[in-house]
């Protein structure tokens, strides 16, 4: 197992394993705490955490296959998820915090999807271009 490999894997584990764990708090340590809409944005970002776990994992069993580097896939993918997801989260409980930071982060979830529209591209791109 490559190096790549063995952080992809962690990775996806670790993103995995959160994004159960707030996914079940999201349901029911957030329940009658904030409304129920932004519950439900917060399981977005769950989703989404959950959606990228697995696709670390696959960038990992992915890796052997390839003639190309998949750094700058992974990191962006990353960086994407970090600030989708996170600021997802805090955005929806921002009011059990007491402060309104939904103006400085607002901007921060569309920059963390573009980067993951970017990563999973570029891996398109690269993979076209792969020679057989």
């Amino acid at each position: 197992m490559s190096k790549f490999q063995k952080n992809a894997f962690i990775l996806g584990a670790v993103l995995l394993l959160t994004g159960i764990v707030l996914g079940a708090f999201g349901a029911h340590g957030l329940e009658g705490k904030i409304t129920q809409e932004k519950i439900m944005t917060f399981e977005v970002g769950v989703r989404y955490q959950v959606y990228h776990g697995f696709g670390f994992l696959f960038l990992g069993l992915l890796f052997p296959y390839l003639s190309f580097s998949l750094t700058w896939v992974f990191r962006l993918m990353l960086l994407g998820v970090i600030l989708f997801s996170g600021s997802i989260y805090l955005l929806a409980t921002n009011t059990l915090m007491g402060i309104d930071i939904s103006k400085i982060l607002g901007p921060v979830t569309p920059l963390g999807g573009l980067l993951l529209i970017i990563s999973w591209a570029l891996l398109i791109v690269k993979l076209i271009r792969q020679k057989i």
